[in-house]
């Protein structure tokens, strides 16, 4: 068991795929980090908005046990295998083929740099040079609703604030 973050605008006790969107990073699925500054940084771009800012903790059992049988897929870095999958999701050509996807996140930085390569103005080449000097965040994202209500325990939820409001 690991503990792993959502940052939202409200308690999420029960995750529901459906309220998820279709060309994410990893396509539809929901999505947690094992990095709680990550899930911070993520609740309080909803503060950006005007809305509260929540980051929902749960337990995810990342047992071998528990993904035994399951399709995984990881990306352990920013490589082209990385970058070609996150162009077809974000083009809404998501892969079927696995169950829990594991990788780093096209944040701001990151995403400069994808939206160059993505209009064709950067080749593959010099989007990974730039990518190599970026430490990958990390996510993962659960694709079946089954799988979260197995997998994940909602443990709380946390009012967080960048102090400016």
């Amino acid at each position: 068991m690991i503990e792993v973050y959502h940052g939202s605008y409200l308690e999420i006790r029960k995750p529901d795929i459906a309220f998820s969107r279709q060309t994410l990073d990893f396509g539809k699925g929901f999505y947690v980090t094992p990095l709680r500054e990550q899930a911070v940084r993520w609740a309080l771009r909803w503060q950006r908005r005007g809305k509260t800012a929540i980051v929902n903790t749960y337990s995810f059992d990342d047992s071998s046990g528990a993904l035994a049988g399951l399709r995984v897929k990881d990306f352990p870095e920013y490589d082209s295998s990385w970058l070609h999958f996150i162009m077809a999701n974000r083009n809404g050509q998501t892969p079927d083929s696995y169950d829990i996807i594991r990788g780093g996140v096209a944040n701001d930085k990151v995403f400069n740099t994808l939206e160059l390569f993505f209009d064709g103005l950067i080749s593959e080449e010099e989007a990974l040079g730039r990518l190599k000097f970026e430490k990958p965040n990390h996510q993962i994202c659960i694709r079946r609703q089954d799988l979260m209500d197995r997998l994940l325990t909602f443990q709380s939820s946390e009012e967080v604030s960048d102090g400016s409001q």
